[in-house]
């Protein structure tokens, strides 16, 4: 069965959570956080987001992100994709770092938007 498109358009406001495969950590020490935010800060510039707020746990994290363009798929690659490749490395391992595909719940720029960056 194949999945479902997402919707994508210029100016969407996004709540993405990506969880670690079998709910394991996705980070090992403060070098994989500062690495993971550089990602973050990466795609900003190279992807046209706005990132309003975020929160790492010890197994996943959360944004509150809004794009410029369509192109959420292509920057969720380039920062679960590149985090993967860096960590693999780091911690000489192979393999899926994240579950399945990220979550991305469309969200609107009212109250439950900024209800969500209180929580995160």
């Amino acid at each position: 069965m194949a999945r479902p498109l997402r919707i994508k358009y210029a100016g969407a406001f996004y709540h993405i959570t990506s969880r670690g495969n079998e709910r394991r950590p996705i980070f090992f020490d403060d070098r994989d956080r500062e690495k993971l935010l550089s990602f973050f800060s990466k795609a900003v510039v190279r992807y046209g987001l706005a990132i309003h707020t975020y929160c790492l746990m010890e197994n996943h994290y959360h944004l509150l992100l809004e794009t410029a363009k369509p192109n959420l798929s292509q920057a969720m690659h380039f920062i679960n994709g590149g985090y993967t490749n860096y960590y693999n490395r780091a911690h000489h391992r192979s393999g899926h770092l994240f579950q399945g595909r990220y979550r991305a719940i469309l969200v609107e720029k009212d109250q439950y938007a900024s209800t969500l960056a209180r929580l995160l």
